[in-house]
């Protein structure tokens, strides 16, 4: 094989796409972004990038097949959200109850038609992914980064090809900022390859610090920024504010809510949400060790990334 191997798996016509990056990293937050998009959009794999700068493991699915760890490119569809699992049986059931419980709901139904297709027109605009846009994404994600400096920069220079390829002039890249203590608001801080950028995304909430995060910005989303910046390419860093113990989901979340007002698409974040939730057990239960001394973590010093 060689050092870097990309497959080629489809090649399907992208509407002025944007290339979104979500490789491993703090909180994992811009893997759990790019895995969300690619949950609740249809998604077609286009590409697989192979090198010897990931581990030399396999990864097995649920059938037990094993495949070479490599990182993923997929074509996704913004204007055609995967439809939620929903129990179409059980909604007509208890509609047939509410008929039979309410037997002068026939004299009224002329009445009220008017107001319910006003309120299934509200529904409408209240449903994620019902926004139309005529912009496909490119995302990239996977399980690992390069194992060295230099495989890094090769790697995110095959990536930007990649991405030219199929016709990409701008790319976000989402991640994690650690701030060292477990957080109730998530605020996105932000970078980008050129100052002219700054402007909408400081109107989506984006706050711009000067000299965070602290050391830089490393890997796969740095790079995107200053190789992607040097050819030419509009490159955004998207980062969300997140403990840096622990995976984050709402930090992925508010990661995503900027995404979608740069973008203009909707997403449903029911998913997240409920990871946020398993999340936040897992925290109370840090909390209680640490209050009660056991469990051999004493303290935030003790703490350990986890994901």
């Amino acid at each position: 094989m060689d050092p870097i191997d990309i497959e080629t798996v489809a090649d399907p016509e992208l509407r002025d796409p944007v290339l979104v990056e979500g490789l491993p990293g703090v909180g994992h937050v811009g893997k759990l972004a790019a895995e969300h998009l690619l949950e609740e959009f249809e998604s077609t794999l286009v590409r697989r990038v192979y090198a010897d700068e990931f581990p030399p493991q396999v990864d097995v699915d649920d059938d037990g097949v094993a495949s070479l760890t490599h990182a993923s490119f997929h074509a996704v569809d913004l204007s055609s959200p995967t439809p939620t699992d929903v129990d179409e049986d059980d909604d007509d059931d208890e509609a047939d109850e509410a008929d039979d419980e309410n037997p002068e709901g026939d004299a009224l139904a002329d009445g009220g038609e008017e107001e319910a297709e006003a309120d299934e027109a509200e529904d409408e605009e209240d449903d994620p992914g019902t926004v139309p846009t005529d912009r496909d994404l490119l995302v990239l994600t996977g399980n690992h980064q390069a194992g060295s400096n230099k495989g890094h920069y090769q790697l995110t220079e095959a990536f930007l090809d990649v991405a030219e390829g199929f016709g990409v002039e701008e790319a976000y890249a989402l991640g994690g900022v650690p701030t060292g203590e477990l957080i109730e608001e998530h605020n996105v801080l932000g970078a980008v390859s050129d100052g002219e950028l700054t402007d909408s995304l400081a109107e989506a909430g984006v706050e711009f610090r000067g000299d965070e995060p602290a050391g830089g910005i490393v890997g796969v989303s740095g790079l995107l920024l200053g190789l992607g910046g040097r050819r030419g390419l509009d490159v955004a860093c998207l980062m969300g504010e997140t403990s840096g113990y622990l995976v984050d989901p709402k930090s992925a979340q508010a990661v995503l809510e900027t995404l979608e007002q740069q973008l203009e698409f909707r997403v449903d974040f029911a998913a997240l949400e409920k990871r946020a939730e398993e999340m936040e057990e897992v925290v109370s239960k840090i909390q209680q060790m640490q209050e009660g001394g056991g469990g051999g973590m004493g303290g935030d010093e003790e703490l350990r990334y986890i994901g």
